[in-house]
């Protein structure tokens, strides 16, 4: 770059930030005729990023959006998202993501306490949000072409003049999956160069890459690859909603290079009929990275034998970000592993008492790193020790000095005097050959205390029934860990996140 450009750049993320409004407004300066985004409805360039941003932003704050305000966003994987997540961050504003497949009381709940002064959605979640108590709302995807109420229109009419930077950066505010209750907020500051620097030191991202990001853009993992391609001056390849044959069509027919997913996406995929499978090449693909849930079984050896050694696990959560990063070396080697630290990022196993377990014995994983979040926005956190964040999770490390994630630390049953991680069974029904998905719940029992009962998807009924099944477990973990029972299902509940959702599971006679 020229020492003008350079300077350029550095002027304007020291007036508007490294978050949003100033990512984009930089890549504006730097490659303004590149294009940045790819969805249903065209291409945009960087340039048309910032100039239609700015133009929401003078709209919105017309109507009374301003610095330390809260503006909601329940948007799709479209560029409502992205014009939103800018056009408010350059007023000042502070952003809360609200998940799609969140339910009306979830979302009236979550609305009440947040208060945001304006919510911006997609025309579907009308009659999802009529019953939430806001001053403003905006509508971004409309399936009415020219709706006077949309963003488009806004856009089309307001001036695209560059506005003043405000003194305060936007605070984003992403929502945990809501598994247990109403969802939490979990707000966090801007990021920095070292969280980019962390993630890249495993991931291997490059500058200028096609990114599909199927992941959804309210969720850690899909918005932490907007701002990547934000950093990196990617191009980022939306669409509204998933779907397995059209995400291999959208990476072959734009050359991706990398696709940001959920583990059940990947799951989908490969569900796919063979003569399906067996037509896709996807020679542009270079990286796969998968975060939000756990890879069942051996799940990751099938997808790098049908696509290629480009698979990366990314284990983390809402409150920690990332923890640790599994390599398709990692999977190979170890496919139920998480993987390793990245860079400036800490792992530490602790007992009860808060003091590290010996590698190989089972306790507590807690996290360090430069995106733990700052508690949550109703009160309240995760536990602490020292500088190192509970994740609620489980696990160990392995003598390989791989991670292993157990499972959660309030699913773990005590059955016949030993302690049980539904994990370890679900992942052991996940390797039979006919069994598609698991999950497994804890259940009273009159021998053990307690045993799991586990709910399976099989691909052939007549391949697993329930003697099958069980003395498939028998014969590969000790007699404890056997279900009680095993209910057979056409498909798991899950959320908008790919996470199963076991508090129904549990309700199930």
């Amino acid at each position: 770059m020229s020492p003008i450009v350079l300077s350029k750049i550095v002027k304007t993320v020291t007036a508007w930030g490294t978050g949003p409004a100033g990512g984009f407004a930089q890549l504006a300066v730097t490659s303004p005729d590149q294009v940045g985004l790819i969805d249903e409805l065209g291409s945009l360039t960087f340039a048309q990023i910032h100039t239609r941003s700015n133009a929401l932003a003078h709209a919105l704050a017309e109507r009374g959006v301003g610095e330390g305000d809260q503006v909601a966003i329940m948007c799709r994987n479209h560029r409502g998202f992205v014009d939103a997540t800018i056009g408010a961050a350059k007023l000042g504003a502070d952003l809360l993501y609200l998940n799609t497949a969140f339910a009306a009381p979830q979302l009236i709940d979550v609305i009440a306490r947040e208060k945001p002064v304006l919510v911006i959605h997609d025309e579907e979640f009308i009659d999802l949000l009529s019953a939430a108590e806001v001053q403003h709302r905006l509508l971004a995807w409309t399936d009415t072409e020219g709706h006077p109420d949309s963003m488009e229109s806004l856009i089309a009419k307001y001036p695209t003049t560059d506005l003043t930077p405000p003194e305060h950066h936007a605070r984003l505010v992403i929502l945990t999956s809501g598994t247990t209750g109403t969802p939490k907020g979990a707000p966090r500051k801007e990021a920095g160069i070292s969280n980019a620097v962390a993630l890249m030191s495993r991931l291997p991202l490059k500058a200028r890459w096609r990114t599909h990001i199927a992941a959804p853009l309210f969720h850690t993992w899909g918005f932490a690859h907007l701002f990547l391609g934000m950093l990196l001056g990617s191009t980022v390849v939306l669409r509204r909603k998933f779907d397995p044959e059209d995400a291999l069509k959208t990476i072959r027919e734009y050359e991706c290079d990398s696709f940001i997913v959920i583990p059940v996406m990947l799951q989908r995929i490969l569900q796919l009929p063979p003569e399906v499978l067996d037509s896709v090449e996807l020679p542009s693909l270079k990286m796969v990275a998968s975060s939000g849930s756990a890879l069942p079984g051996d799940f990751a050896l099938a997808w790098m034998d049908r696509f290629g050694d480009n698979l990366y696990n990314i284990y983390g959560s809402t409150e920690v970000a990332y923890a640790s990063i599994a390599t398709p070396e990692d999977l190979r080697q170890a496919p139920t592993s998480a993987g390793k630290p990245p860079y400036a990022t800490v792992v530490k196993v602790l007992d009860p008492d808060g003091q590290p377990v010996p590698d190989g014995e089972s306790g507590r994983i807690f996290v360090s790193n430069s995106m733990l979040f700052e508690g949550y926005t109703g009160g309240g956190g995760k536990e602490m020790v020292g500088d190192l964040m509970s994740t609620g999770d489980v696990g160990r490390f392995g003598p390989d000095g791989r991670l292993y994630v157990e499972g959660r630390d309030d699913e773990m049953i005590v059955s016949g005097g030993e302690n049980v991680f539904p994990k370890e069974v679900e992942d052991c029904l996940c390797r039979h050959d006919a069994v598609v998905e698991a999950a497994a719940v804890g259940v009273e029992d009159d021998e053990f205390g307690k045993r799991l009962r586990a709910f399976v998807v099989v691909s052939d009924p007549a391949a697993a029934d329930e003697t099958i099944l069980k003395d498939w477990v028998r014969g590969n973990l000790a007699r404890y860990k056997v279900p009680r029972e095993i209910v057979f299902v056409n498909e798991l509940p899950r959320n908008a996140t790919g996470k199963i959702l076991k508090r129904e599971l549990a309700r199930r006679p």
